[in-house]
């Protein structure tokens, strides 16, 4: 058992040894290699409980009771669990300490910390899965966001509050994007959900992005793709259950989540473990749940509270395929998509967003009506060209025949040039405005 696990072990027994008095416990029936079942005793679904075997300590998350039974989803992969291993409820597992020192921080789904630091003192307790919100008490979306990336800030404005999804296939620059926009974000609070990615993309993410400046006013919750499918799950919880309470209090949060792909996909192993039927491309009805679950918690806050989460949800196509079921309801449900084009990225132009494909469902609600008009226009002329762009690469375009595609073709080196933002690179919402409306004013 590594030190990390010894340590949150004794967490977890200083936290509950007060309120439990005797041990609530069972014996190991049966194991799979990642579900077991023990003798049924009372816990709630999400209970994290330990399983003592012959050389270490194994935890593990309640998922369901049947037939006197409970059954757990153990956090570690390849456990050397036996029949008749001891099963004790260690923590009922519904909330998470969380305070200003987490800030700068780094968590693992259990709240660990990851940075090799001593756990912070949590000065309040916020449920996990989060509080019920009524729709008719939110705030309406007024505000703009910055990100500070120029062709978001000008062509797809994101407001506070709003819900976003990043949809893009492998190698197409996501990871890059999401670093310039919490780099460069003027929220309040970052918080930022690493959810079954590989390693190698949490530590460089953590290297560029926690400067002096960012680690201020940023939390981030990490859990790679070879952990538990529950591990998975709990983090992108996690995530939205620290988000949720700064913006309790008053904050204006960014919620950054990559991705949800692979949170859908921890949902489906577990799904099918409990016998789910899968429906569309494999996926239980419950992953569904989950998706809107997760996104609905982000939004606008009370009227009282004036508080916001503006949430990016990355979402991976495999294979480019943009009507995957992930896809399709994660489309659904948010209030707008930003989608990267292999092809874009295959010229050079990064970030690779595909204007003519993306959308802001707010934008109209929070910009002038000189700036929407300007994002409609330069959109149309970005369309008016790739529909045209064979044409012009076969020597078949003439021009005088079509005032649009003539606008267009001319400035499409400027065009590509105002699309192209380097990482380090930042541009304000007001100085990108300007931008658009001087491109599209120039002869």
């Amino acid at each position: 058992m590594s030190d990390l696990t010894s340590e949150l072990m004794r967490d977890l027994d200083r936290r509950l040894q007060p309120q439990m008095g005797s041990r609530i416990s069972g014996k190991v029936i049966k194991f799979d290699g990642l579900t077991a079942h023990c003798d049924g005793f009372p816990a709630r679904v999400g209970a994290i409980c330990k399983i003592s075997t012959d050389s270490s300590d194994v935890l593990a998350e309640v998922i369901s009771f049947k037939d006197g039974l409970n059954q757990l989803v153990v956090f570690e992969l390849g456990a050397g669990i036996r029949a008749g291993d001891k099963v004790t409820l260690v923590e009922e597992g519904q909330t998470i300490t969380i305070g200003e020192k987490h800030l700068g921080r780094v968590f693992d789904a259990i709240g660990d910390p990851l940075d090799g630091r001593a756990v912070p003192p949590g000065q309040d307790l916020w449920p996990l899965y989060g509080k019920l919100v009524n729709p008719l008490s939110r705030n309406h979306i007024s505000e703009v966001l910055d990100v500070g990336v120029r062709s978001i800030n000008s062509l797809l404005t994101i407001a506070k509050g709003q819900r976003v999804g990043i949809i893009a296939g492998s190698g197409v620059g996501k990871s890059v994007l999401l670093s310039m926009m919490t780099k460069h974000s003027a929220a309040d609070v970052i918080v930022v959900g690493l959810i079954g990615e590989r390693s190698r993309e949490v530590l460089e993410f953590v290297d560029k992005v926690f400067d002096p400046e960012t680690k201020k006013k940023l939390c981030a919750v990490a859990v790679p793709a070879d952990r538990s499918p529950l591990l998975r799950i709990r983090g992108a919880n996690r995530a939205t259950a620290i988000a949720e309470y700064f913006r309790d209090q008053g904050k204006n949060v960014l919620l950054i989540m990559d991705s949800l792909t692979r949170v859908a996909h921890a949902r489906r192993e577990i799904g099918l473990a409990l016998g789910e039927l899968p429906t569309s491309k494999g996926y239980p009805a419950s992953v569904i749940a989950l998706i809107s679950g997760l996104v609905e918690r982000a939004g606008m806050g009370l009227s009282s509270t004036k508080g916001s989460i503006t949430g990016i949800y990355t979402v991976l196509a495999d294979g480019d395929d943009t009507n995957d079921p992930v896809v399709d309801t994660a489309r659904a449900i948010l209030d707008g998509h930003v989608v990267l084009n292999r092809e874009y990225a295959n010229m050079g132009i990064y970030p690779a967003i595909d204007i003519s494909q993306s959308i802001s469902r707010v934008m109209a609600d929070v910009v002038t009506r000189d700036h929407a008009i300007a994002a409609d226009r330069l959109k149309q002329l970005i369309n008016v060209y790739n529909e045209n762009k064979d044409l012009i690469l076969m020597g078949g375009y003439a021009p005088g025949q079509d005032a649009d595609l003539d606008e267009a073709y001319k400035k499409w080196p400027k065009i590509v040039e105002f699309l192209k933002q380097l990482p380090s690179n930042v541009e304000r919402f007001d100085k990108a405005a300007e931008s658009l409306l001087a491109l599209l004013k120039e002869a």
